[in-house]
């Protein structure tokens, strides 16, 4: 193993609640193979349109249940011998005997539909979810354009492309910018969400303003980032990144902006935003992790969130 692999395998997989597909990919009757959080899973969406998420293997004899799975219902069928699973993990037949034997389950995963994607709740310990996260009413707004998406798969800790929000100065010497944003860090909703915002003057078509880069996250996973200050007009990324295994990471984004800023600006800034995650792309996936970094008066805000990092792990990280 690399000193880079050593230094990522070290970092454990936090706890939280991570998209695991676009709502868009999955429709009734559909399963899909999935793997994250070193897992193998099953995804599937039953015949009343709601996803469920089942560990992959069924106890009978060990057949993965997306390979030549299919939905009955509102349960999936094990390919191999027919027994059916709800979306609890529980059998509930088998069609050639009466008893179904009280062992005859699998794990299933709490699953959340919202903001246009499929969301798992993970948790170390197993523990059931204990927050939660905000609907982004910009995303089904009559007013905004239909969402724009992005998909990467990062070889990286999901918390080393996490910490981009909280490094202003980076700004500055990998995406060009003139200066390093003046940026305010808070903390809200129980600990679990936090708030940095930065302030910058912007020219657009409606003239000069000085607006605030609003980078909201809830968890390790999920991140919302808005440019308010321009009057009738408005911006908006929304992520979530999904730990794959320990050391690789996939992200899915979401862009949108205001119908009235569309053809002005709005596609201007969509491609910013994904070209300035491709600039970050190449720092990801050549880093190693420091546990203990140094750090300089500047990175405050990096010592922060490590600080506040802390608690969406079950193991020491």
């Amino acid at each position: 193993m690399s000193r880079r692999e050593r230094h990522h395998t070290e970092l454990p997989i936090p706890n939280g609640w991570f998209a695991v597909a676009f709502s868009n990919e999955l429709v009734p009757g559909e399963v899909r193979r999935l793997h994250y959080f070193d897992e193998d899973l099953v995804l599937y969406r039953g015949r009343d349109g709601t996803p469920r998420v089942l560990d992959a293997y069924c106890p009978h004899l060990g057949a993965h249940l997306a390979e030549g799975g299919r939905v009955v219902g509102d349960t999936i069928r094990c390919p191999f011998h027919g027994w059916r699973f709800d979306g609890t993990g529980l059998c509930v037949e088998i069609p050639y005997c009466e008893r179904i034997p009280p062992k005859a389950r699998v794990r299933g995963w709490d699953v959340v539909e919202k903001n246009r994607m499929i969301f798992v709740w993970h948790h170390a310990e197993g523990k059931p979810p204990s927050w939660d996260f905000p609907a982004m009413p910009e995303l089904d707004h009559p007013d905004w354009t239909e969402p724009r998406s992005l998909e990467l798969k990062v070889a990286v800790h999901m918390q080393d492309m996490h910490e981009n929000n909280n490094d202003p100065v980076h700004f500055q010497f990998v995406h060009a910018n003139a200066e390093i944003p003046p940026s305010e860090i808070t903390f809200g909703e129980g600990g679990r969400y936090m708030r940095m915002v930065g302030k910058s003057q912007r020219v657009t078509p409606f003239g000069t303003f000085e607006t605030l880069l609003e980078r909201d996250s809830w968890g390790l996973g999920l991140s919302a980032v808005r440019i308010a200050g321009i009057p009738g007009a408005g911006l908006l990324m929304y992520s979530s990144t999904t730990p794959v295994d320990r050391g690789h990471s996939h992200s899915r984004w979401l862009f949108t902006v205001t119908k009235n800023l569309v053809d002005l600006a709005g596609e201007q800034f969509i491609q910013d935003l994904s070209a300035g995650v491709k600039q970050d792309l190449r720092i990801w996936e050549n880093k190693v992790h420091r546990a203990r970094p140094v750090l300089c008066e500047a990175d405050r805000y990096l010592a922060d969130f490590r600080q506040w990092a802390r608690q969406f792990y079950s193991e020491p990280a």
